[in-house]
């Protein structure tokens, strides 16, 4: 019996890692609640800082999402709504959108502004990661 409870045990321990390199392909909401719990789960992270009501905003929605899906596994992309998270705005300073924030090991390393193409925003967010 002790060999089929080490079996077991080894087995559900691998499952649990599967489990947590599942890969994120579309961005995540954030809130004031769980943005800090997103810094320490994810060691890359983009943060979208954006508003309904921005214009630019709505044109970069797509490049994210695009940017999300092709570097699932590496980078986790995530998206804020300043507007219903005050908080997180406030201690990051937000004061344009769209504005990205970068962030390694669950520190910031950079921030992007405005709604740049999709190339020069892969290369922007690559360069302060690495």
């Amino acid at each position: 019996m002790d060999e089929l409870e080490e079996i077991r045990k080894r087995k559900l321990k691998e499952l649990e890692e599967s489990l947590n390199k599942t890969q994120l392909d579309v961005p995540i909401e954030l809130t004031d609640k769980d943005m800090d719990k997103a810094l320490g789960e994810h060691p890359k992270l983009v943060v979208d800082c954006w508003a309904v009501w921005c214009g630019p905003c709505r044109m970069v929605a797509p490049t994210i999402e695009a940017l999300a899906k092709e570097k699932a596994g590496d980078i986790v992309f995530g998206k804020l709504d300043i507007d219903n998270n005050p908080q997180t705005a406030m201690k990051y300073a937000i004061t344009a959108v769209p504005t990205m924030l970068i962030f390694k090991d669950g520190q910031p390393v950079g921030r992007v502004l405005g709604a740049l193409p999709k190339q020069q925003l892969e290369i922007k967010i690559s360069e302060l990661l690495n």
